[in-house]
């Protein structure tokens, strides 16, 4: 449990910019923290951080579980990643797993930034994740991904690569001390190997792992990580690849981080005010994003990005312990390319490419390409049947005069395919669509300190598998990620400002599935809210406060989980958790009226 009070020190070099929005965040973290009691740190237990999702359902067996890296990251900037030799279990009393779940756990004791990390497998990307920013007293947290969807990879030999660039000085003293593991559960009777029916279905492309995975990344040796580095709106990274011949679906997973100048993409103001207001030193291109995927210069896909906050964003005391959605298991997008295997099943080389719209300095974009083989033939065929690649329809309507004003940005896409595929399972046509639409309303005030960002990403994706006589798949997917934010800089005389900041960060996923032998769906609404100041005094944060709630209800065929936690500088204050499905799914404290978004404790507050 932590203390009542702390001593916040918070060095910031802030610049002479005339406008204050969540950029100058960027140079509110990486605290330098000294807090009672820390020149005897070694007897004070570390901090638990961790980011709130539903437990992995796994069988009831037992794991067998193996350390693959042991590592202590220190000053790691710049140099390759860490490389450890994979090899599949062989001791383990069965060979055949329902259920694999790659655990990373970290300890941290000092100062340090938050750090992007990635942990890949012959160059298939695993993981892509955030450190957790320290404390003089030490913390710890873990990441538990299930990475099943992997079984084809995890049961070869392999080289392991990790990347996590850290620096290591008189100032930033904290070093990650990395576990890796990976724990393999045998299969029982209800939960089948791969965690997955395959026998049930005549067509095992549709509710089975991929039978081969190839790396959609960059090549060892290097001096970072094994993504792609997209610097501006006009870079284009590629990728050469060639696929077997006997083919039959193929899905592109696609990972994505955006950092530096675009760390905060979602409140980049537009050109046009930067230009009017002579502002320099602050980033523009305004406040949409999108990564765009093509194969062999052709656009077959897109990603329109959830807004995860980092460890180190906006005002890091939020982050304590509850970390943002997303900031240790950022979420990866599926663009279903099986309409187009008709170009690529010739034995060629072909590319794939990413480019980002309006990108500044820097996004981090890998992908891992699926494929399902059919044993039972050496050559399968196609056909592209259609092929509708709407142009982005990007509008802005700008009302400022001088440094307020307000900005409303919208934008929308469609992209369409279909083909067909002939193998041993006979001719199964695909049709893939994908829907977005994009709104943002910005308003900034305040002489340009005070920015209101209120946002909504919005996209469905279909992909239905037909037979000449029957459906093989249909698949639902639809996303919601609204996100607000509030962010003011008030001048308090002296030298004294207060910043503070309030935001509500909303990730919401329905999918409803049929692979022929079942119907399966679920939904997810993830709420967090944060309220948190920081007084600056001089250059020097002298208190700040950091609050965050979060409720989290998932409901599914199986598994229902509701939790409803809250946290104050490094203190949880409730933390309620429902795991009994009720007739609307997972049952909770909301069904009998109690509210607790609010909590009623008084605050604990940073202070000198």
């Amino acid at each position: 449990m932590a203390s009542s009070f702390f001593f916040l020190l918070l060095l910031v070099a802030l610049s002479s910019l005339s406008t204050a929005d969540v950029h100058r965040t960027k140079l509110l973290r990486s605290p330098l923290i000294s807090e009672p009691g820390s020149h005897n740190s070694s007897t004070v237990s570390p901090t638990l951080y961790f980011e709130v999702t539903k437990p992995i359902e796994l069988p009831n067996t037992k794991p067998c579980s193996y350390l693959v890296l042991k590592h202590d990251f220190a000053y790691t900037y710049g140099k390759p990643p860490v490389l450890a030799n994979y090899t599949p279990p062989s001791t383990c009393y069965s060979q055949e797993f329902a259920k694999i779940v790659l655990e990373w756990s970290a300890t941290c004791k000092g100062r340090q930034y938050d750090r992007i990390f990635g942990v890949w497998l012959g160059g298939i990307e695993l993981l892509r994740s955030c450190t957790a920013e320290p404390r003089a007293t030490g913390i710890f947290w873990s990441v538990k991904k299930d990475i099943t969807r992997y079984y084809s990879l995890l049961m070869k030999n392999g080289t392991l690569a990790v990347y996590l660039g850290n620096v290591v000085d008189s100032t930033y003293t904290g070093v990650y001390h990395v576990k890796l593991k990976i724990h393999f559960y045998p299969a029982d009777d209800e939960h089948l190997v791969g965690g997955v029916g395959n026998s049930r279905n005549s067509v095992p492309g549709y509710g089975s792992n991929a039978d081969l995975i190839l790396p959609i990344s960059r090549n060892l040796p290097l001096n970072d990580g094994l993504w792609f580095e997209i610097e501006n709106a006009t870079d284009v990274e590629t990728k050469e690849f060639s696929v077997p011949l006997n083919v039959y679906r193929a899905v592109l997973e696609v990972y994505v981080s955006f950092h530096e100048d675009d760390e905060f993409w979602y409140g980049n103001l537009p050109n046009e005010y930067i230009q009017a207001n002579n502002l320099t030193g602050v980033d523009g291109n305004g406040p949409f994003r999108e990564v765009v995927v093509s194969l062999d210069g052709a656009v077959v896909g897109a990603v329109w990005p959830f807004t995860v906050v980092y460890t180190g964003g906006i005002n890091p005391l939020l982050w304590r312990p509850i970390t943002g959605i997303g900031s240790f298991d950022l979420p990866t997008y599926d663009i279903e390319l099986t309409p187009f295997l008709a170009k690529i099943l010739d034995g060629k080389l072909h590319e794939f490419g990413f480019s980002v719209t309006n990108a500044l300095n820097v996004w981090y974009i890998d992908a891992n390409l699926h494929l399902w083989l059919d044993d039972k033939s050496t050559k399968t065929a196609g056909e592209l049947l259609t092929y509708n690649c709407m142009p982005l329809v990007l509008s802005s309507v700008l009302d400022f005069k001088g440094l307020d004003g307000k900005f409303l940005i919208g934008a929308s896409r469609s992209i369409s395919s279909s083909g067909w595929v002939q193998s041993s399972y006979g001719k199964i046509t695909t049709t893939w669509k994908q829907e977005f639409n994009y709104s943002n309303v910005m308003v900034m005030g305040n002489d340009g300190n005070l920015q209101i960002i209120n946002q909504l990403i919005h996209f469905n994706d279909s992909v239905d598998a037909k037979s000449p006589d029957s459906t093989i798949a249909s698949i639902q997917v639809y996303r919601d990620f609204p996100f607000y934010l509030y962010s003011n800089y008030v001048d308090q005389g002296n030298g004294t400002f207060l910043s503070i900041a309030n935001l509500t960060s909303t990730f919401n996923d329905v999918r409803h599935k049929d692979f022929g032998f079942k119907l399966s769906s679920s939904s997810l609404n993830n709420v967090q809210k944060g309220q948190g100041y920081m007084t600056v005094m001089n250059n020097l944060v002298v208190s700040g406060l950091g609050s965050t709630q979060q409720a989290y209800k998932y409901d599914g065929s199986v598994l229902c989980y509701f939790r409803n936690v809250s946290s104050s500088n490094y203190t949880v204050l409730y933390d309620d958790v429902v795991k009994k499905c009720g007739k609307g799914g997972a049952e909770s404290p909301y069904a009998s009226g109690v509210n607790r978004w609010w909590p009623s404790q008084t605050q604990k507050v940073y202070q000198m």
